[in-house]
């Protein structure tokens, strides 16, 4: 059995394997890169938060870290979507186009026993090609740490790292291979699980804020909360009375005469005139050492729908086998 997996997925394995190699070396090379230039352009202490470190910063951002980090922004969404309609879908969806479901079904192996190696061995690969991916993109991370600041629990960088790829590449080998026992199709299966992926993706994201309570936090500078990592959920103002409002009164703190309403310079000197007369601001955030937290609140969800849409797609084959 795990000798015929092989044989019929392994275009599918070699094909990631060279993907996951790529993105490694992509991975390597810019860290590596990235290091010589610290090494030979910081000045000490730097990279990190001291003004002296500016400039350096920015150029590790501008031209180490965002480039690459647009590549694999991509992966919640084109991973998992590669994972449902190139693995999923066709596990069980190509054996009834090819009428070697019949087959495979009549020798000595049962049915159940089919089902239970070719799901667990392609789910495993899944699950370690996943892994792969969130380890190299971890230590990637770590060589820009002291330049970009801390972004575990921002949404490009929560979806690849930790557990969660994991789940969410499991989450849709399963919705795949559900919707491929369901419609029988190959593409309009890989077209289903796409479909479904698309939705659960921002569905997911956007429900992310409610897996805790935030805290509130009231504080005059709220640089330092976005500085170490925080997930902001909302903002909101306090006035010297101590009751939360939306925004101060613009009464509270005109414009200079001469200064464009509009202008950066304009904003500090309100922030300033606002601090000083008792405003302050009550940011609702989720703490940075909450990720773990949220990383296995978030794996539960997508391991528990995986599991259903398993069931489905096992329930279906059995109860309809022609």
């Amino acid at each position: 059995m795990f000798w015929l997996t092989w044989r019929q997925h392994r275009a599918q394995i070699l094909v990631t394997g060279g993907l996951l190699l790529a993105l490694g070396i992509l991975l390597l090379v810019s860290g590596l890169r990235a290091s010589a230039y610290i090494a030979g352009h910081a000045p000490p202490g730097c990279p990190g938060s001291g003004v002296a470190c500016r400039s350096v910063n920015s150029v590790l951002y501008e031209e180490y870290y965002n480039p690459v980090y647009l590549v694999f922004g991509l992966l919640p969404f084109l991973g998992a979507g590669l994972v449902g309609a190139f693995w999923g879908a066709p596990v069980l969806a190509a054996e009834f186009e090819r009428g070697t479901n019949a087959l495979a079904w009549t020798q000595s192996v049962p049915v159940r026993r089919w089902l239970a190696v070719k799901l667990t061995t392609l789910g495993g690969i899944v699950v370690a090609a996943a892994l792969t991916v969130s380890v190299m993109i971890s230590l990637w991370l770590t060589v820009f740490e002291d330049a970009v600041g801390e972004r575990k629990l921002q949404a490009g960088t929560f979806t690849v790292i930790g557990v969660v790829p994991a789940a969410w590449w499991l989450f849709a080998f399963m919705l795949g291979t559900a919707a491929g026992a369901l419609v029988r199709r190959t593409l309009a299966a890989m077209a289903v699980t796409v479909a479904v992926i698309a939705v659960a993706i921002p569905a997911v994201f956007f429900s992310r804020d409610a897996y805790a309570e935030p805290v509130r936090t009231v504080t005059a500078e709220r640089t330092a909360l976005y500085e170490r990592g925080d997930l902001l959920v909302e903002e909101s103002w306090v006035a010297p009375s101590g009751r939360e409002i939306a925004a101060p009164p613009p009464a509270a703190c005109p414009p200079p005469a001469g200064v464009d309403v509009r202008s950066e310079r304009a904003q500090i000197l309100r922030e300033d005139c606002l601090a000083a007369g008792g405003y302050r601001r009550a940011v609702y955030h989720h703490p940075v050492d909450r990720f773990w937290r949220f990383q296995w609140t978030e794996t539960a969800i997508l391991l528990t729908a995986a599991l259903a849409f398993g069931a489905l797609a096992v329930m279906r084959i059995l109860r309809h086998r022609g």
